[in-house]
């Protein structure tokens, strides 16, 4: 008898143990979006990039990136059925987006942007992996708007706010 209420019992404590991370991450995100001189770091998918008059703008869609046992915590939470016949979160990642809000940042003109994989070349046979590799934000703006052969607004991307405006981005490789 005692065995089945074991049973039970794990799933509650992971669904406790879930939603006291997800309370912690949003208490802390929302102590450093207002603290002055602290860095915010939040993952998107980029919209759009712009540059008007010398300010450069990107319009995202913020997710929540989940890697390795997180990921599959959360993973078997929100798709349990999936979950029990894979075992684990998809190529060992997992992405939750229950929200289609776009905000707008400004990045700052020195900002530094690291890509993992994007259209070198034009040629979908040269497409290859470069493991943070550094660009421009011009370059980078340059070539998120080129989406015959890659397209970047695939991609997650890690970024980095401080004093309230985005001083690096980080491609996020998804194979």
């Amino acid at each position: 008898m005692l065995k089945n209420k074991n049973v039970y019992l794990l799933p509650v404590l992971v669904l406790l143990f879930l939603s006291l991370v997800t309370t912690a991450s949003t208490t802390i995100k929302t102590a450093d979006a207002k603290s002055e001189g602290l860095a915010q770091h939040l993952t998107v998918y980029i919209h759009s990039l712009e540059n008007h008059n010398g300010q450069t703008t990107l319009t995202g869609d913020e997710i929540e990136w989940y890697e390795g046992a997180a990921a599959d915590a959360v993973f078997a939470q929100r798709e349990p059925e999936s979950a029990a016949e894979i075992g684990g979160a998809p190529d060992g990642y997992y992405i939750v987006n229950d929200s289609d809000t776009l905000t707008t940042y400004t990045v700052a003109p020195d900002a530094k942007v690291t890509m993992q994989i994007y259209d070198r070349t034009g040629k979908l046979e040269d497409l290859d992996t470069n493991w943070n590799e550094s660009l421009t934000l011009e370059k980078f703006i340059h070539e998120f708007a080129k989406t015959d052969v890659f397209d970047l607004s695939g991609s997650p991307y890690h970024l980095t706010i401080k004093d309230g405006q985005i001083v690096s981005i980080v491609q996020q490789y998804t194979p």
